[in-house]
């Protein structure tokens, strides 16, 4: 769920010093997600994995969380089928080395010359400070006055992470690529980090501080519908994480689930549209919430007559 998963990274690449778990479904998805995936405990879960074939081609489309505590079970037959019988990897991004995540962040995340509290009512520059001391943010207020709207929002919004000390390696993409990489098969990105990161960075500066905003609204309500949203993607259950997530996104950010959701869904339809002409097996792993909903990427690959398989 998503969607942009080298986003919380970057938080704990700007603060190194915090124990903030590093990078994405857009903002509310991504918080959602990592919530998930640190609350899931050690039962085993059984997430969505699809199918998309052809004559002599199959792509497995699976659901990810992008932080994992350690002893997080997830793994099941057919998903370990699948993997083992795949030729190559693809997840969102594979560039999201610290050194590039630093200077990303530095160069599309800060602006010194427009502080951020100059462009917040009274009122919110106090709601700003609230939350400021509620995450726990390394060096405070100050610290987010640093930043551009996106990035205060998206540090904003690791708060309720902030003393879980989850580890981005225990990631399932993280444990994907790995599990490749030993068997010596190729791991690409759909995505840059770059690319990832302009996602929101790029946005006009009036969606970025409505979504600051609505992340200081979201201040107490970190845990809202939690435990039915854990159910469903232990459970494999997208019409109920459509429900509990991309609904919410939809009604409250259209323009944020259009740009994060929707525009990333389409581009990846077709990249696996092409896949298609070549025969062979790959596995895709991006987030839960690309997978789910009306606008998902499967919903996407049938706007091209390409059907999918759930097992």
């Amino acid at each position: 769920m998503k969607p942009l998963s080298s986003l919380t990274l970057a938080v704990r690449w700007v603060f190194p010093g915090s124990k903030r778990p590093g990078p994405m479904v857009w903002l509310r998805g991504l918080v959602v997600a990592l919530l998930l995936a640190f609350f899931a405990m050690p039962s085993a879960a059984h997430p969505a994995l699809w199918a998309v074939r052809d004559a002599d081609t199959t792509i497995y489309l699976f659901g990810t969380v992008h932080l994992l505590p350690h002893d997080t079970g997830w793994h099941f037959a057919e998903l370990d089928k699948a993997l083992a019988g795949s030729q190559a990897l693809y997840v969102e991004i594979t560039d999201d080395d610290q050194a590039n995540m630093t200077a990303l962040v530095l160069r599309f995340g800060m602006d010194m010359a427009h502080p951020l509290d100059s462009l917040l009512t009274p009122f919110d520059r106090g709601r700003l400070d609230r939350a400021a001391r509620l995450a726990d943010v390394p060096g405070g207020a100050a610290a987010l006055n640093v930043m551009r709207p996106w990035l205060a929002a998206l540090t904003l919004a690791m708060a309720p992470l902030a003393k879980a000390g989850l580890d981005p390696t225990e990631g399932v993409d993280r444990q994907l690529r790995a599990t490749m990489a030993k068997a010596g098969k190729p791991v690409h990105g759909l995505e840059t980090a770059e690319q990832q990161i302009r996602f929101l960075a790029d946005m006009p500066q009036a969606m970025q501080l409505a979504l600051l905003r609505s992340t200081l609204r979201d201040t107490d309500r970190a845990v809202v519908d939690l435990r039915a949203i854990i159910e469903a993607w232990k459970n494999g259950d997208e019409a109920a994480l459509a429900r509990l997530e991309n609904d919410l996104m939809r009604r409250e950010e259209p323009q944020l689930y259009q740009r994060l959701l929707v525009e990333r869904n389409e581009a990846w339809a077709k990249r696996i549209a092409a896949m298609l002409q070549q025969p062979g097996t790959v596995f895709i792993a991006v987030g839960a919430a690309h997978l789910a909903g009306p606008d998902s990427v499967q919903a996407q690959l049938a706007k091209h007559g390409i059907g999918s398989q759930r097992l």
